[in-house]
């Protein structure tokens, strides 16, 4: 199955675009109250469909992290108030748009991989969904914002109950500049009894929702948050080698909440973070980061500039520096940044010989 699905997959990628077109638009024609769940524009939405899918093709024959992933979504998906019938409809819609792209390449043996994978699929989101007992969205009040760069903007706000995360967690988020486009978001510091959450967001070229949030928001607004997902977490019980931790840009907030957890544990493993950015101004949590080093035996830091330098700085991509500073073999490795870092820096670290099983990075998080 694993191979018939990643082979005829294969076929339609480079149509990859037309296929979530033909897919969203077959979807609204088996199932009309579905499109009242999407925004107007669907275009981020026909990228996330397909980074799912993606994600989903490579990780078929890895059922153990296909789960949990699935898991995390079908809660997610809650506050969507999305019932057995979507499920049934997506499943429809699916099918279609596959058999009209792989064309004669649809044959009996395809078609019963794609419909015995997408009905464990559904069945592993509906599961998780019905046994989920907790608030299918959390109401978050606007309590600060400010600017940390020239389109960098630090977001606090509290919840109202606690929204349990593991530091290094995403929660999607909606806000009411942007209603139904959600997003996802780190929040940069470990749960705290109090349910305040601080987020750091970078306005993107064309981002609806990041230039909302860094140019619009202010305190009192009322966001939408969901459930918790995410793979990068690590824990003092679980905790045996030493960290090898990679960030770019704002993907360094998962690792902020990170290290503020481990913060506060009695015993630390040694931890070297790599910071990277194009210029030096791009690094806008670089002093917060060498407060916390200068403070903590455990923390090395070294930023990393593209172009530009930076005292005490590497230069070039984060995947050269990062290479170039060491072997890594007995680390566990996070990495956190936009998906062309993610793996262009993964790629170098699976050439150098460091087990893919010791490296964690979220596939879902960026738009």
């Amino acid at each position: 199955m694993a191979r018939l699905i990643r082979e005829s997959f294969a076929e339609v990628e480079p149509e990859a675009d037309e296929l979530a077109q033909y897919f969203y638009g077959a979807l609204f024609v088996v199932a009309p109250d579905c499109r009242d769940l999407f925004p107007v524009t669907m275009t981020t939405q026909r990228s996330r469909l397909l980074r799912a899918l993606v994600y989903v093709v490579q990780m078929v024959d890895r059922p153990d992290e296909l789960v949990t992933f699935l898991g995390q979504l079908g809660r997610d998906h809650r506050k969507f108030s999305v019932v057995s019938r979507h499920y049934d409809a997506v499943g429809i819609a699916l099918i279609a748009a596959l058999k009209r792209f792989l064309k004669e390449k649809w044959t009996t043996e395809v078609a019963s991989a794609w419909t015995t994978a997408y009905g464990l699929v559904a069945r592993t989101m509906r599961e998780a969904a019905q046994a989920e007992t907790g608030p299918a969205a959390w109401a978050a009040t606007v309590l600060e914002h400010r600017k940390l760069s020239r389109d960098v903007a630090l977001v606090k706000v509290r919840t109202e109950g606690l929204l349990p995360y593991r530091a290094g967690g995403y929660v999607s988020v909606e806000v009411p500049q942007r209603p139904r486009f959600w997003r996802y978001l780190s929040p940069a510091n470990a749960p705290r009894g109090d349910g305040q959450l601080t987020f750091h967001v970078r306005a993107v070229p064309g981002g609806w929702v990041s230039g909302s949030i860094v140019n619009h928001t202010r305190p009192g607004d009322v966001w939408r948050l969901g459930p918790s997902m995410g793979a990068l977490d690590v824990r003092p019980t679980s905790t045996k080698r030493p960290l090898l931790m990679i960030g770019g840009g704002t993907g360094i907030t998962p690792l902020l909440a990170i290290l503020d957890d481990q913060s506060r544990w009695k015993r630390n493993p040694p931890v070297h973070l790599f910071f990277g950015g194009r210029r030096p101004e791009d690094l806008y949590a670089l002093e917060e980061l060498r407060r916390l080093a200068a403070t903590s035996k455990w923390l090395t830091v070294t930023p990393v500039t593209e172009e530009g330098a930076l005292a005490g700085g590497d230069r070039g991509t984060l995947a050269h520096a990062v290479t170039q500073r060491g072997a890594w073999q007995n680390h566990d490795v996070l990495v956190s940044g936009s998906p062309p870092m993610i793996q262009a820096t993964v790629a170098q670290l699976l050439a150098r010989g460091i087990d893919l099983e010791r490296i964690s990075y979220d596939h879902f998080t960026l738009d």
